[in-house]
C-alpha cells in the first residue's frame, strides 16, 4: 500500500485503507497520520476518517458524524442493503416498532413521516395504517429503492442533521435505526416535536450505551445512547414516553446488538395552561 501511495499520493481511499492496516498491526500513531492525510485529501470526509481518529483518541469527540460519510455509506450499500440487514444480520426493528406503535396508539394515522426511510422497510409496515406516508433520507440510491416499492406518497433527500418539516404537521414520526448515525439528539428531537400535532406519536430506536455519559461513538462508527439521555431529551421537548422496551436490534459477528425501542407522545396543549 505504501508503494501504491508513492505512485498515487492524492488517493484518499488508499490513505484510509493504509490507516486500517496500521491500526490492525497496532501502529496507532502511523494510522492517525494516514487518516489525517485521508481527511486532508477529502475534507467532506466521505470515508469517515475523522471518526477513526476520534476512536483512537487523536481527535476530540464530535456530537455528530460527517454527513458526507453517512450519505456515501448508504449509497454504497443500497443494492444489497435489505439482503444483508434482514437476511444476514436478523434485523427486525421495523416489525418491533410497528407492533409498539399499534399497541401504544391503535387506529389509523393521517400523516406519517419516516425519517431515514432507507429502502422502505419501515414504510412497508406502516402503509396499512397511514393515509399519507412521506419518507426522508440522505441517500439518493436508498430513495430510488424506496420509490420502486410504490408505498410512499412523497420521498425527499434530506440530511437529518438539518431536518425541518415545513409542511402540515404529522400525527406520527418514525426513525427506525436512524439515530445511530446522528449522535447528539437534542436538535433532531426538537425538530420532530415541532413537526407533530398535539398528541402526536414519535417512535424510534437507539443502540444501548451502558457506560457513563449520554452517548458514545462505537468502533462500528455508530453512536449508542444511554436510556437516561433518551428520557431527558424527550422530556425537554415535551414528549412523554408511552412505551420503552429493550430489544435486540440485529446480530453482528454472531453477537446480539442490544437497543431500545421507544414510542413517545407529544403533550396536548390546553388553552390558557401549560402542557400535560
Amino acid at each position: 500500500m505504501l508503494g501504491a501511495l508513492e505512485l498515487a499520493p492524492q488517493w484518499a481511499a488508499g490513505w484510509f485503507r493504509l490507516g486500517e492496516m496500521q491500526e490492525a498491526a497496532g501502529l496507532s500513531n502511523q494510522a492517525a497520520q494516514a487518516w489525517t492525510m485521508a481527511l486532508k485529501l477529502d475534507p467532506p470526509d466521505r470515508l469517515g476518517a475523522s471518526l477513526k481518529l476520534q476512536l483512537i483518541g487523536h481527535a476530540p469527540a464530535a456530537a455528530a458524524p460527517p454527513s458526507a460519510f453517512v450519505e456515501t455509506l448508504f449509497d454504497h450499500y443500497a443494492d444489497g442493503f435489505e439482503e444483508a440487514l434482514v437476511g444476514k444480520l436478523g434485523y427486525r426493528m421495523p416489525d418491533f416498532l410497528d407492533q409498539a406503535i399499534r399497541a401504544a396508539r391503535p387506529g389509523r394515522f393521517r400523516l406519517a413521516l419516516d425519517l431515514g426511510c432507507g429502502t422502505g422497510l419501515m414504510g412497508e409496515r406502516l402503509r396499512p395504517i397511514v393515509d399519507r406516508l412521506e419518507g426522508y433520507d440522505i441517500s439518493a440510491r436508498m430513495l430510488r429503492k424506496a420509490r420502486a416499492k410504490g408505498i410512499y406518497d412523497r420521498l425527499a433527500k434530506v440530511d437529518l442533521q438539518h431536518f425541518v418539516h415545513a409542511g402540515a404537521k404529522a400525527d406520527l414520526v418514525i426513525a427506525a435505526d436512524v439515530f445511530i448515525y446522528v449522535g447528539a439528539l437534542e436538535r433532531i428531537v426538537g425538530a420532530v416535536a415541532d413537526s407533530l400535532v398535539d398528541d402526536g406519536v414519535f417512535a424510534f430506536s437507539v443502540e444501548t450505551f451502558a457506560g457513563g455519559g449520554d452517548f458514545a461513538l462505537r468502533p462500528s462508527r455508530r453512536y449508542a445512547h444511554s436510556e437516561s439521555y433518551v428520557r431527558r431529551v424527550l422530556a425537554a421537548s415535551a414528549l412523554s414516553i408511552l412505551s420503552l422496551e429493550s430489544t435486540v436490534i440485529r446480530h453482528e459477528r454472531g453477537e446480539p446488538m442490544e437497543g431500545l425501542a421507544v414510542v413517545a407522545g407529544k403533550a396536548i396543549r390546553l388553552e390558557g395552561s401549560s402542557t400535560r
